[in-house]
């Protein structure tokens, strides 16, 4: 092997390690929604092995999410090349994770957002999507909070008698 092809291959090594430890989770899917990919943060949030999603459809493994709904999501991604969002606003998450932080232990989901990229081949086609799934519920629980104190707040303020 030569010095070129052996600083590839630690680059590529440190690369996947980097993708399997990320506290992001990542899920590549091809054209027919099979995945392809299933990191570290799936892995340990869903109890489900690499091993055992391989190949297997989205929606065979998430039977409550929507088919018809997803696709006009991703379809976009894979025919344009653009981003698509979904927010915890829209959807308080996709994958119906635990709450596992003692912080926010308050609520008994994960709240998500995320983020559909396509990812393109050597040749400049895109037959996969990646799908990258942050952790907002700090964010989520924060806000809600906030605006209960808003309502609270303005309830309040109704009941005030204010003098002339």
């Amino acid at each position: 092997m030569s010095a070129n092809n052996a600083d590839e291959m630690a680059e590529f090594h440190w690369m996947m390690d980097m993708v399997q430890t990320v506290d992001v989770g990542i899920v590549v899917l091809d054209k027919d929604y099979r995945i392809k990919v299933w990191n570290g943060f799936m892995e340990s949030h869903s109890g489900l092995l690499p091993s055992k999603v391989q190949d297997k459809t989205l929606f065979e493994l998430y039977p409550h999410i929507k088919v018809d709904w997803f696709k006009r999501k991703a379809r976009p991604v894979f025919e344009l090349r653009t981003r698509a969002f979904m927010t915890w606003e829209q959807r308080p998450y996709l994958f119906r994770f635990p709450n596992y932080r003692p912080i926010t232990g308050s609520e008994e989901f994960m709240y998500q957002n995320i983020t559909l990229s396509a990812l393109a081949s050597a040749t400049g086609k895109v037959d996969n999507i990646c799908m990258m799934i942050y952790d907002v519920t700090d964010v989520a629980v924060h806000k809600k909070e906030l605006e209960s104190l808003q309502v609270r707040l303005t309830e309040d303020l109704g009941t005030l008698e204010f003098e002339d």
